[in-house]
């Protein structure tokens, strides 16, 4: 029950205080009254707003158990839009269904399209085109940091990878003019460590097209049909973002020749490498897009890959020669601290038969023994020391080799 003013208790004596005693304590008791009502307004305010917070909460959890309650949509293929409604193949089992569909969806179906289907089999919606999202990882999204001054030694394989693939895409018109089709494919090869995909790398950095990489191995797969599938959606995803390039490295893993091999696993390889045969030089017209492949195994190649049409240059990538040892010796000391009796025309000349990965090495490992010795400047005798070391490594590498055969 509410009090009445009479039954408030004044917070002064109703005898001993004067009139204007009374009037002010009931001022200031007014003003605490009102500060501790906006007080409580404040409260209400945020209790209101964290309660419709939680409301929402309880909304959307609410739709969520709901979905999670509904039955599952199953995912199928149109096969042909009919007078009678729309046949349909459900994956998984193959059945195929005649059911009907609003006349607004009609519109948007074609024959292929995904759409999803409920238990009565009737069309939900529309699905996006399917495409393999292992083969849109492989698009790379940042350049590497690889240019054409990097590469030393290799000026006329460096040329004729250009005139592949970026003069096409930079100058088609010198093509039209002369009128010939450019170059569809390049293949490098030549032994490890000698630059092949550094090419390739080179090539991603300066092009303004879409590069997509990718080694011959991720290709492989167990089941059957699966690596073809993941073939036919690289292209497809290059075809999207055209102009682009397609770098396969280690290509032999599903090019090698083809044999006798009843096994399904070289089977599967084979079908695989059949796909990859269609797509670059297929009924259907590639356009832009152009592919760069390496392999330290070329004798492995089925012919079918190296004909023209497929790859119009094969390219060998040797191990460089002395002049070329010296530019790459200069490349990768550019930004090391070398001292003056290091003289790379003779480290050229003594280090014979190196490839560029080798030369890499020995100047990493030329680094390390001045950082050892707590110096800051490589001399000619750290060279040589890294060198020797190398080639002792090398040389038990060997011996373990063929000890273990």
């Amino acid at each position: 029950m509410t009090d009445t003013v009479d039954d408030v208790e004044m917070p002064y004596d109703e005898d001993s205080t004067s009139q204007q005693e009374k009037i002010e304590v009931l001022e200031d008791r007014l003003e605490i009254l009102e500060s501790q009502n906006e007080e409580m307004r404040d409260r209400l305010l945020d209790a209101n707003a964290e309660n419709n917070k939680y409301q929402q909460k309880l909304e959307r959890l609410t739709h969520e158990n709901k979905k999670l309650k509904q039955s599952p949509l199953f995912v199928a293929t149109v096969q042909e839009l009919t007078d009678d409604g729309v046949v349909i193949k459900q994956h998984g089992n193959n059945q195929e269904a005649l059911t009907e569909v609003t006349e607004e969806m009609r519109e948007d179906l074609t024959p292929d399209d995904r759409v999803a289907v409920n238990n009565s089999l009737s069309v939900v919606k529309r699905l996006e085109k399917e495409t393999d999202v292992r083969a849109r990882v492989m698009q790379v999204d940042h350049s590497p940091d690889v240019t054409y001054e990097d590469i030393g030694g290799l000026d006329d394989q460096l040329t004729e990878v250009r005139e592949t693939v970026e003069m096409p895409l930079e100058r088609p018109e010198a093509f039209d003019d002369v009128g010939i089709q450019p170059p569809s494919g390049v293949l490098l090869h030549g032994p490890p460590g000698t630059g092949k995909t550094m090419l390739a790398k080179a090539v991603a950095n300066q092009t303004d097209a879409s590069f997509i990489k990718m080694a011959g191995s991720e290709l492989v797969h167990k089941f059957i049909g699966e690596g073809a599938k993941l073939v036919r959606d690289l292209f497809e995803v290059a075809r999207e973002n055209e102009p682009a390039v397609i770098f396969i490295d280690e290509i032999d893993a599903i090019a090698s020749k083809r044999t006798d091999s009843k096994t399904s696993g070289d089977a599967e390889v084979q079908r695989t490498m059949m796909q990859l045969l269609s797509e670059m030089d297929g009924f259907e017209d590639r356009g832009e897009v152009r592919i760069i492949a390496a392999t330290n195994r070329f004798d492995m190649l089925d012919e079918a890959i190296l004909r023209p049409g497929r790859f119009d240059r094969l390219i060998e990538v040797p191990k460089p020669d002395a002049a070329g040892r010296e530019i790459i010796f200069r490349i990768h000391t550019r930004k090391m601290n070398v001292a003056d009796d290091v003289d790379f025309d003779e480290l050229a000349e003594t280090i014979s038969d190196a490839s560029g990965a080798d030369i890499k090495a020995i100047c990493t490992e030329a680094g390390m023994f001045a950082i050892r010795d707590d110096r800051t400047e490589v001399t000619m005798a750290d060279f040589e020391d890294a060198h020797e070391k190398l080639e002792q490594t090398d040389e038990a590498d060997v011996g373990d080799s063929v000890a273990f055969a």
